[in-house]
């Protein structure tokens, strides 16, 4: 068999700080800078031809992928210094990349339409700042569902999978382990009680990656709400942090051979995980 591009869902951190230094994302910096370019063989041969990044902060209708050649940055953020909002990645876009995730998405029931106005959003720059700071290789982004459907999700992900024999790399990036701004700020993350809670919400995500054989891994994943803890990771209408791995769950097909790694931020374990 061929060789197969990876699939990884990265965490993301918490906004532009990731890139300006800040001390709480220093794990998950120092991750996105050395842990994922090595994924990607970044700087040898069998480097990616291409990325398709799902971002969570991208939710439309229809699965839509960005198509332009060039593509501006959204600051979508808020509060920050000022040379967050100066932040530059020059990487290009790929109109054939993005016919060939079209094509796939359609052949496989997935609705789907390009955008070649759409800019990249801070989901797609803040982490490819650290990944991949050179800019050479085509981006494409996609969005998630605002029906947030978990089979919808997977079934999507499936579809990109055939990119990877042709050397297109798959990215989630989102925040699967949490992702409860209301809870991050209140400090309830530090208790006892919410760590506990957290890890074995993390061990049920990662039972459910690493199950083996697709079809039983998506049965899995469509009952994600039913899991302990769900609505304190993921709050009711936010689960776009957590849908980027749906996707790249079901993009890693019959794989079973799940990787991850580990980060800190806010008190919490913050897990990442690839196929390579």
């Amino acid at each position: 068999m061929s060789r197969l591009a990876p699939v990884i869902s990265i965490s993301h951190g918490g906004g532009p700080m990731p890139v300006l230094g800040d001390p709480s994302q220093a794990q998950i910096t120092k991750s996105l800078m050395t842990k994922v370019p090595k994924i990607l063989k970044l700087g040898t041969d069998e480097q990616p031809k291409a990325i398709v990044l799902v971002t969570a902060h991208w939710s439309t209708n229809v699965v839509t992928i960005s198509s332009a050649e060039k593509h501006e940055l959204y600051y979508d953020y808020y509060g920050f210094p000022s040379e967050a909002y100066e932040l530059k990645y020059d990487a290009p876009g790929s109109p054939e990349v993005a016919d060939l995730v079209y094509d796939a998405l359609k052949e496989n029931g997935i609705e789907a339409k390009k955008d070649a106005k759409r800019g990249w959003d801070h989901g797609v720059f803040i982490p490819l700042l650290l990944i991949h700071p050179t800019a050479s290789i085509p981006i494409i982004q996609l969005s998630v569902l605002t029906s947030e459907d978990p089979a919808t999700h997977y079934a999507y992900g499936r579809a990109l999978s055939s990119l990877r024999a042709q050397n297109v790399a798959i990215i989630g990036s989102g925040f699967a382990s949490m992702h409860n701004l209301r809870h991050m700020f209140s400090g309830i993350t530090k208790t006892l009680d919410y760590k506990k809670l957290n890890q074995e919400w993390n061990e049920v995500v990662t039972d459910a990656v690493t199950t083996e054989g697709a079809e039983e891994r998506a049965k899995k994943f469509e009952g994600w709400r039913g899991w302990k803890g769900a609505y304190d990771m993921h709050p009711r209408g936010g689960a776009e942090h957590f849908l980027p791995l749906i996707v790249c769950a079901g993009a890693a097909g019959e794989e079973a051979k799940a990787k991850r790694y580990k980060d800190e931020m806010v008190g919490l374990d913050i897990w990442s995980y690839y196929w390579e």
